[in-house]
């Protein structure tokens, strides 16, 4: 699926994406708030300063993803792959990253401890 199709799909009502194909997709902004990508693959997708809040990734790959001030608050990315990840500004305010797991390579703002959110380092 390509960004098009999905913002299409995503502005028609739907919001149910689970397991889709999104690997490499542009959504530089994109307002998906509430978007259900359980499972999905996102890898390399740009997701900067997208509108994900309440938003569901648990188990979504998100290898190698831009989440460069993306708006993640309470979103639930329990288990999800975010090795290589880059999360610079982030908003996790209440967000689930329990049993994420991450990489030296992954990019966290100044100050945020994975240990406090029970991430686990691969």
């Amino acid at each position: 699926m390509n960004a098009e199709e999905l913002l299409k799909r995503y502005a028609a009502g739907e919001r149910d994406f689970t397991q889709a194909d999104l690997a490499n997709v542009k959504l530089i902004n994109a307002y998906l708030v509430g978007v259900n990508l359980w499972g999905a693959n996102l890898e390399g997708a740009n997701l900067a300063k997208a509108k994900l809040w309440g938003a569901n990734l648990t188990g979504a790959n998100l290898i190698n993803a831009n989440l460069t001030r993306t708006n993640l608050c309470g979103a639930k990315l329990t288990e999800a792959n975010l090795r290589k990840a880059r999360l610079n500004y982030a908003k996790l305010y209440g967000a689930n990253l329990s049993g994420a797991c991450y990489d030296n390579s992954t990019r966290f703002s100044r100050g945020f401890d994975p240990n406090s959110q029970n991430m686990r380092k691969v």
